[in-house]
């Protein structure tokens, strides 16, 4: 659930302060995206530790309560930081947990990575880091308004959470092709949504914009979303499952 500054959605915050000017939102989109940058270096470091290192691989592909009780904090603390706006604003408390969330949710992905080859992980790295920049750049350089779709996207996900529920229980009798399927709309849904992350994030003439002190809020979405398309990715290259 997407969640905006009050008072309104039209760039000023609690404070009365006008955050759609240049100087104060190009400091908060460099806030975040510094803030992202050091998710995805520990993202990428622990993923290579724990499906490169055999012992480590070992050890976590046969003990798989480890990989729940990461899984179950990682939700905790999406709540946290998603639902609590006084604490995803509180030094140096937000960091903090933003840190620990992002150290379990690499590590749930070195286990799902552990499952494929190395190959498979690297291409899908090096595709997802591609299709990122380009959107990235495109959400910068349209004049199509995103953040004006946020009720699409939502309707979306719900529909796609739905499908991915069933095909669960029907992959069994399809194979792998409902599944490549259901991948490749995860991937192309998760693209849409990085690019309505961003848009909110660079506010200006976008209808909706986050407030400059939701850099918190702002870097657990777009890391959401690249965490996301990268697994899709990973799908569509493992056939479906994995292919160690």
């Amino acid at each position: 659930m997407k969640e905006f500054d009050e008072p309104g959605y039209h760039g000023v915050d609690r404070h009365g302060r006008d955050f759609t000017e240049r100087a104060i939102r190009m400091a908060f989109i460099r806030k975040v995206y510094a803030i992202l940058f050091v998710q995805i270096l520990i993202t990428i470091a622990i993923i290579c530790f724990v499906t490169f290192v055999t012992p480590v691989k070992t050890y976590v592909n046969d003990h798989v309560w480890v990989f729940w009780t990461a899984f179950g904090l990682t939700i905790f603390f999406i709540i946290l930081l998603a639902c609590f706006v006084e604490i995803r604003r509180r030094l140096p408390w937000n960091y903090i947990f933003l840190i620990a969330f992002t150290i379990l949710e690499s590590f749930v992905l070195g286990y799902i990575s552990s499952f494929y080859s190395w190959q498979s992980v690297l291409m899908a790295m090096g595709i997802c880091a591609v299709v990122c920049l380009a959107l990235t750049v495109f959400s910068f350089q349209t004049k199509f308004d995103f953040t004006t779709c946020g009720g699409m996207l939502f309707v979306s996900l719900i529909i796609f959470v739905v499908f991915g529920i069933f095909a669960g229980i029907f992959v069994v009798y399809v194979g792998n092709i409902l599944y490549l399927v259901y991948a490749g709309i995860g991937a192309m849904l998760f693209s849409l949504y990085l690019v309505f992350d961003t848009q909110l994030m660079i506010g200006g003439k976008h209808k909706y914009a986050l407030s400059p002190e939701e850099y918190i809020f702002a870097a657990l979405n777009l890391y959401l979303d690249i965490v996301l398309l990268f697994l899709y990715i990973l799908a569509l290259l493992g056939g479906g499952g994995g292919n160690n």
